[in-house]
């Protein structure tokens, strides 16, 4: 496989900025602009968003609105609409917001799941699998998004077996259509996201897989890559690169969506995304949440985004070409 030419092959990229972007600004924003900011991201074709969390107002008070959130979103078919939900009153408040898929999210690390959820990893699998049988009698796919999968920042290293063997077990018991790997603090790096992704596929060729990085270390597009090289098709991506994890400090948001779907379709991929759309959506993000954004695209444009000229460059030009002659 040529990384480097993809040849129209289709990358799917999916919005994560509404929920994990949102959630950890101290700004709210007001229930008509994230139902607004869905709007633009569903017209600039992303293949899914998670839109909200169904999680408590205390806990979270910036989502505190998902349900009028997603209750008030214009639903743009071909567009999976996920929310986070992380028990079963979650799981009932998602569903009569008309969720297409729920987001179940559990730590591969004993540790961050602890300080993370209150829960042994034991505890929050046997929730979360009560809360995928509330989603199976309700015809809704279930993604399971699996912390800390790439390294811990409590306990250093996680092992790849031990990613798998909880994979393994959420397809097989809890019934999970869908397994997102996520690099939660930046702590990837491309032979790890390889190796693993190889793996993952070898063992579920039909399970979709997604891939969760965040740009802590400056690795995450290189990631992305080494991902795509290793057979994978679906990344999460934040607007503008917000995001973060509170129990790594100095974590950054997730790969910026605008920057990823630039590079690849300068690759020749497929991502089906309206990048002008996307940008622009991206653009209203400091207003929204009081600070500036990571996004580099936003900074400094496209790549063939040109300046003016410099207002004498005629005269130069002329004066140049007079010394040569």
């Amino acid at each position: 496989m040529n990384i480097w030419n993809g040849a129209g092959r289709r990358i799917h990229i999916q919005e994560v900025g509404t929920r994990d972007g949102l959630q950890a600004e101290s700004a709210f924003v007001p229930t008509e602009e994230k139902i607004a900011l869905v709007n633009s991201l569903s017209r600039a074709g992303m293949a899914k968003i998670e839109v909200t969390a169904f999680v408590s107002p205390k806990a979270i008070p910036a989502l505190s609105d998902a349900s009028s959130v997603m209750l008030g979103i214009e639903r743009v078919p071909g567009v999976i609409y996920s929310a986070l939900v992380p028990n079963v009153r979650g799981a009932e408040r998602a569903i009569e917001s008309r969720v297409d898929e729920l987001n179940l999210v559990m730590s591969a690390s004993e540790s961050h799941n602890l300080a993370n959820l209150r829960m042994t990893r034991e505890q929050s699998f046997g929730a979360l699998r009560e809360v995928s049988g509330i989603a199976r009698q309700a015809r809704l796919a279930v993604n399971i998004a699996l912390s800390c999968s790439f390294g811990c920042p409590i306990e250093g290293e996680v092992a790849e077996d031990t990613v798998l063997e909880w994979c393994a077990r959420f397809i097989g018991e809890a019934g999970a259509g869908g397994i997102t790997l996520c690099d939660t603090t930046g702590m990837a790096y491309p032979g790890q996201v390889a190796a693993l992704t190889r793996r993952f596929r070898a063992a579920w060729p039909d399970i979709e897989l997604s891939l969760h990085f965040h740009n802590t270390r400056g690795m995450g597009l290189a990631n992305v890559l080494a991902g795509i090289d290793a057979g994978a098709d679906r990344f999460d991506a934040s607007l503008g690169g917000i995001g973060g994890c509170p129990y790594a400090p100095g974590a950054s948001g997730n790969v910026c969506t605008e920057e990823v779907v630039h590079a690849l379709e300068l690759m020749g991929y497929d991502t089906g995304v309206d990048l002008e759309g996307l940008i622009a959506a991206s653009k209203r993000l400091p207003a929204l949440i009081g600070h500036d954004t990571p996004s580099q695209i936003v900074k400094a444009g496209r790549r063939l985004d040109l300046h003016r000229p410099p207002a004498d460059l005629e005269a130069l030009r002329q004066r140049a070409h007079a010394r040569a002659g």
